[in-house]
């Protein structure tokens, strides 16, 4: 095997992957013909060679060019280049599209490049993107010829924080990647297709609204719902407006039961023919703001649910931003459920739409992060912030179907903070099915610009805290918001053999394995307390793993060792969430 840093129990199987990640990448809208594009690809990069913004052809490659495996980004050991800075990055491989496809039109689909994209079939431009963290696609039947088709794809990422990016950028702790980094692929179409799904339930009235999104508006679109055994419902409606299927004593998904119903959605023609045919699922959850024995808290179905949880990073010491593969993005999430936790939150990073897929089947909550800025002030502040807002709606309308997500984050500890007021508010109305948080950690500032503070609305006041578990330090709830800790915790551990090669620390260390355990059972038995007595809803522990310096995690940064005795950190948080459990 090529040396790597500090493998994972994944990165051998990765390696030997003809095709990285062969499942089907959008589970909710799934078309069982595609053709999966992950694997060797030619590269180039360097800050000197062509620039894919302004390029309107693509570049030379030369005779002997390196090979990248695609979707790991090029700064990722795994990818084959483990090289950072390269910021003008170059993609090249061949495809055929397979004779059956003839007469359909096709789709070229990314789950994701950072952060600029041009893209090129046969010589010619075809479009570009903007945004590191969504999808995106292209329908390119008009640049493909018979047989062997070239794709060429740019990707410029100056890391300049000009651009929602998170820790994956200038002032982000760990390394930054760039380029594809989620998985890439053919499927083929009619000229009329579903673009994009909404899914949202209304438990209230026993119904799920539907969108589905095409070209065409006025086409009609049918629902059908299954519980996987026998049909449930059948609804018509048209594209691009909402229309609702009726679900009679809905079984209502959870952590404890994570129902997902089955869904397919069929877009006809004006003659009713089928012209296109997606699979999906769906569950049926609420999520509100209540006041229970006087104390707003949030509520799962009508139930105040504490939300104990893990702040998730998602990285990779082999794969930097992408998992080795399928079962590592799933280990994660076994992990903390396995903990006994039932919230995670994702930490200023927005997963591959199977991330969310398996929260939804296990039956984890999730606060989603949007992705900071660092840079909203400068003399391109107009454009920085208008692209920020433009990406947090494109976040919002990817993964609003997901039942799993409970809870939208915009901004954390005042990072690249600005209009936050505002921007909750939006945020709020423009998704009022779930709770918006609107700063996580107000009360932290990051030191290089001032700092935004509490934003005053939301659902939450949110403060970090990573001391002593105490009233002084808790976030107090009152008549319009609840009191929710968005970080505690981050004991760390040392574990030789088991760690980044650079200086490891955490907030405070612990000797070995039973003192972190002991320690932990402790902060959850007081945090049990501040629930009782003072009001808090709310409590997420740093974190699911050591992340290259910080070494604070549950399990090793390359997820061979439990430093925590798990079956004691379970035990202790559903202690504490039955504690709490108290229908309204």
């Amino acid at each position: 095997m090529e040396k790597f840093t500090l493998p994972t129990p994944w990165t051998a199987e990765a390696l030997a992957a003809e095709v990285p990640f062969p499942e089907y990448p959008r589970p909710q809208m799934v078309r069982y013909k595609w053709l999966n594009l992950n694997g060797m690809w030619d590269y180039m990069g360097g800050k000197k060679i062509s620039d894919p913004v302004t390029a309107t052809i693509p570049p030379v490659f030369p005779a002997n060019t390196e090979k990248i495996r695609v979707p790991f980004p090029p700064e990722a050991e795994l990818s084959g280049i483990a090289r950072k800075g390269d910021t003008c990055l170059w993609y090249r491989r061949s495809f055929v599209v397979p004779k059956e496809w003839k007469g359909k039109n096709v789709l070229l689909n990314f789950g994701a490049v950072d952060r600029i994209s041009s893209v090129f079939v046969n010589g010619k431009k075809v479009g570009t993107h903007t945004g590191g963290y969504d999808a995106f696609s292209f329908d390119i039947t008009d640049y493909l010829k018979s047989g062997e088709n070239i794709l060429v794809v740019g990707a410029y990422d100056p890391n300049d924080g000009r651009a929602a990016s998170g820790k994956n950028g200038p002032r982000g702790d760990y390394v930054y990647t760039s380029g594809i980094w989620q998985t890439v692929w053919l499927e083929p179409v009619e000229k009329q297709y579903i673009s994009q799904i909404k899914l949202v339930p209304d438990v209230k009235n026993n119904r799920l609204e539907v969108v589905a999104y095409s070209d065409n508006p006025g086409l009609t679109v049918t629902a059908i719902a299954s519980n996987g055994t026998s049909e449930v419902a059948k609804s018509n409606g048209s594209s691009n407006t909402s229309f609702y299927l009726p679900i009679q004593n809905p079984r209502l998904w959870s952590p404890d039961d994570p129902f997902l119903y089955e869904l397919k959605l069929q877009l006809k023609d004006r003659k009713g023919k089928i012209i296109d045919e997606i699979s999906s699922y769906f569950g049926m959850r609420s999520v509100t703001m209540g006041k229970v024995d006087g104390v707003l808290r949030p509520l799962l179905n009508g139930e105040f649910v504490f939300h104990i949880g893990l702040l998730d990073q998602g990285y990779w010491p082999d794969g930097a931003f992408t998992a080795p593969t399928e079962q590592a993005l799933l280990y994660d999430i076994e992990l903390a459920k396995r903990a006994g936790f039932n919230v995670i939150r994702k930490h200023i990073k927005v997963e591959p739409q199977r991330w969310y897929y398996h929260c939804d089947r296990l039956g984890l909550m999730v606060w989603q992060d949007m992705p900071n800025l660092w840079e909203p002030d400068d003399a391109d502040s107009v454009a920085v912030r208008k692209q920020f807002r433009d990406e947090l709606k494109v976040m919002i309308d990817q993964h609003v179907s997901s039942p799993s997500i409970v809870m939208w984050v915009p901004f954390n500890e005042n990072w690249g903070a600005f209009e936050a007021t505002d921007i909750t508010d939006w945020v709020k109305k423009y998704d009022s099915s779930r709770l918006v948080n609107g700063m996580s950690g107000y009360n932290y500032a990051p030191g290089y610009r001032k700092a935004y503070g509490d934003p005053g609305n939301g659902d939450f006041v949110d403060m970090h805290h990573y001391g002593k578990i105490e009233p002084q330090a808790m976030p107090r709830p009152n008549d319009k918001r609840g009191a929710s800790l968005g970080e505690f915790g981050g004991k760390g551990l040392f574990v030789r053999g088991h760690m980044w090669p650079v200086r490891n620390d955490a907030y405070e260390m612990m000797l070995n394995k039973d003192q972190l355990t002991d320690t932990y059972v402790l902060m959850a038995t007081e945090l049990e307390q501040m629930i009782k007595y003072f009001g808090l809803s709310t409590a997420i522990y740093t974190q699911t793993t050591d992340v290259e310096h910080e070494i604070n995690g549950l399990v090793t940064y390359d997820r061979k060792v439990e430093k925590m005795d798990l079956d004691k950190v379970k035990h202790i948080n559903q202690e504490v969430i039955k504690s709490t459990r108290k229908k309204q």
